[in-house]
């Protein structure tokens, strides 16, 4: 069984899909850890609830980006984490932990990538007056959502659509198809060139 951390920044509702998904049985994984860079959010009172541990931080307490990556390996390290998740996780990934964890970190975005790549991504559909976007399930590079795709799955959007609505028939995909593209992602014996 996998122990992945799960990197979220607000409300969690992917990381309460995956939490689901693994009590239902349709996920073989063990959540070890959530990173989130707001203590506040949402988030860590879910985790609580699940009886997962945590690692909250505020990046500005740190001099660099490096230095609470270098933390957060730690933490990965101490529970021997074989997978990240970003479920949510409003930070690029440096280079301290693309290193460590290549082609073993995936993000879901709530786009057809390459369209509407980086943040609001459904106001951006919305105003681009695009007539359909979708999730995306991809691994992590350096880049603002450019590594390869794993999945996607489309939404179409409605006239009536307002970002409200959009949202969360999105969400409504991404808390499906995210768990189930992990427990395809884990039965391989290689992801990513990655043997496990």
């Amino acid at each position: 069984m996998k122990k992945i951390a799960i990197f979220a920044s607000g409300s969690g509702s992917n990381f309460q899909a995956i939490i689901d998904a693994i009590n239902e049985k349709k996920l073989e994984a063990n959540v070890s850890l959530l990173v989130c860079d707001k203590p506040g959010a949402r988030v860590v009172e879910r985790a609580e609830q699940s009886g997962t541990e945590t690692f909250a931080f505020y990046p500005k307490e740190y001099e660099t980006k490096t230095a609470f990556e270098t933390e957060i390996l730690k933490q990965l390290r101490d529970r021997n984490i074989e997978f990240i998740v970003l479920a949510g996780y409003m930070r690029l990934i440096g280079s301290t932990l693309l290193s460590e964890y290549e082609g073993r970190i995936v993000n879901i975005h709530p786009s057809l990538l390459p369209a509407f790549p980086g943040k609001d991504a459904v106001g951006q559909a919305l105003d681009a007056k695009a007539e359909v976007t979708g999730v995306t399930v991809h691994f992590v590079d350096s880049g603002m959502d450019t590594g390869p795709i794993i999945a996607q799955k489309t939404v179409a959007i409605k006239k009536e659509d307002t970002r409200e609505t959009l949202q969360e028939r999105i969400q409504q995909v991404e808390h499906q198809l995210f768990p189930s593209v992990l427990q395809q992602l884990f039965n391989q014996e290689k992801v990513g060139g990655v043997s496990f």
